[in-house]
């Protein structure tokens, strides 16, 4: 199994190879030469199999020779032993037709748990065998940052560095990257905003003395092991809404568009989704960009749902890609173009194959307030924002085809947005009823790309 870069310069690599390396050295991100794809029988197949056994069967034709069977079934095995739901992903009916995916019964009650525990766990099995050690660097609007500390903490070949914008996330998402206490983790609170952490991220990669010298390894959604861990909860509910036999939706809040790309990955290897809807909040880049045609930064406004208060969607990139006939040398056009100008239009061919792979839809901050309170009054669903916004932007596309809406996040990890919705105070799992009694370690940093070198070279374990 090979891996190409979405501009076309970079090596080809293996499921190994791009794992670790993340972010491909010219700038762009690694996708498959090839999908995989199941067949009818092998989809209906996977009906009644543990979590686990599923994602097995959904993700090894991607992995090559980089695993063992046995490797990648207990990586698997160990990735999900912590969640706090027996189904890992269960499903919850709303309304007629419409279905909220639970995604936040991992370790830090976030989707990105099934990726970032999965990366965790093979992460450590190559380099040990290997006999390697790596420098992580991950920047985090508020959920990414917490899931890879907990799936890093206290490994023995990994140095954690995560950057997550000062001010700009939840107090529970700030804790759970601040309070862990192992030596190899550190939080780093920059001064901007997520884009200007993402941007800093995407220089140290391209910076390749420094790249080089720390062993640089990046495991945010550019990573494409994320994004394979992601596309199983597509088929594990599916199959559970009657897929391959019956068509299903599906609705996703995002903003970085790691999440929804995983589904369109989904709908290439042979299952049958009709809708792939794209939720956003006020910070509406990708809503514009399909419904005008044009990809144009105009500045983040911080939201109630602060995970999704992005403008650099990097995984875009990727449907870009896709859009261009795979053509590498326009993404990179397009992609400069953008650090330019600060935005670029889409051609019209690529427009047409956007409009027909996804739709979507943009929700107010006071739309998504009435969102959490209009279904706790309908269903009793407690929603956080995020979740919420996909809920509101879902109603807008049900029919005949069940709908599901991905439930990104535990309402816990936003109580403020909640409570002033609903009145009431969501409280934490008990296994995390200590949170706000725990010391916090974070060191503040300015928005400098040779500010925050020198603090890796400095921290990290030689």
């Amino acid at each position: 199994m090979r891996y190409v870069s979405t501009r076309g310069q970079a090596p080809i690599l293996s499921f190994g190879e791009a794992m670790l390396t993340g972010l491909a050295r010219d700038g762009g991100l690694y996708v498959p030469e090839t999908i995989p794809t199941l067949d009818k029988d092998a989809i209906a197949a996977l009906a009644g199999l543990s979590y686990e056994d599923a994602a097995f069967r959904v993700m090894r034709p991607f992995v090559g020779d980089a695993f063992s069977d046995d490797e990648f079934r207990s990586a698997i095995a160990k990735a999900y032993a912590g969640f706090g739901h027996a189904a890992r992903a269960p499903l919850v009916q709303l309304a007629p037709n419409h279905f909220l995916l639970e995604l936040f019964h991992g370790p830090t009650l976030a989707f990105k748990d099934f990726a970032m525990q999965l990366i965790g766990q093979l992460f450590q099995i190559a380099l040990q065998r290997d006999g390697r050690r790596v420098t992580i660097v991950g920047a985090t609007s508020g959920d990414t940052g917490s899931a890879a500390i907990e799936a890093f903490r206290g490994l023995d070949n990994v140095d954690v560095f995560i950057l997550f914008p000062h001010g700009r996330v939840s107090e529970v998402q700030r804790r759970q990257m601040t309070t862990p206490s192992e030596g190899n983790v550190h939080a780093l609170a920059l001064d901007g905003t997520f884009d200007d952490c993402q941007s800093r991220l995407k220089d140290m990669f391209n910076h390749f003395e420094f790249r080089d010298a720390v062993g640089l390894a990046g495991v945010n959604s550019i990573n494409w092991a994320r994004v394979l861990a992601q596309v199983v909860y597509y088929f594990t509910s599916a199959v559970s809404l009657g897929a391959p036999h019956r068509k299903v939706s599906f609705t996703v809040p995002t903003g970085n568009f790691g999440d929804i790309f995983a589904g369109y990955i989904a709908k290439r290897m042979g299952l049958p989704i009709e809708k792939l809807v794209i939720a956003t909040n006020q910070n509406d880049i990708l809503h514009r960009c399909l419904t005008t045609g044009r990809y144009e930064m105009g500045g983040v406004k911080p939201s109630i749902s602060p995970s999704m208060d992005i403008e650099i969607s990097s995984n875009f990139e990727r449907a870009l890609f896709e859009a261009y006939g795979r053509d590498g040398g326009a993404v990179a056009q397009l992609m400069d173009e953008m650090k330019a100008k600060g935005g670029f239009a889409v051609s019209q061919g690529a427009m047409e194959w956007l409009g027909e792979t996804f739709a979507s839809g943009r929700v107010s901050e006071d739309e998504t307030r009435a969102s959490i309170a209009d279904e706790r009054a309908a269903s009793g669903e407690l929603l956080c924002p995020h979740s919420a916004v996909g809920v509101k932007v879902a109603k807008d596309h049900l029919g005949a085809v069940p709908m599901v809406t991905l439930a990104t996040a535990h309402p816990a990890k936003f109580p403020d947005a909640v409570e002033a919705a609903t009145g009431i105070r969501p409280g934490l799992p008990p296994r995390m009823a200590d949170l706000f009694d725990r010391a916090e370690r974070v060191t503040r940093v300015p928005n400098d790309l040779a500010a925050l070198e020198a603090i890796v070279h400095e921290r990290r374990a030689r």
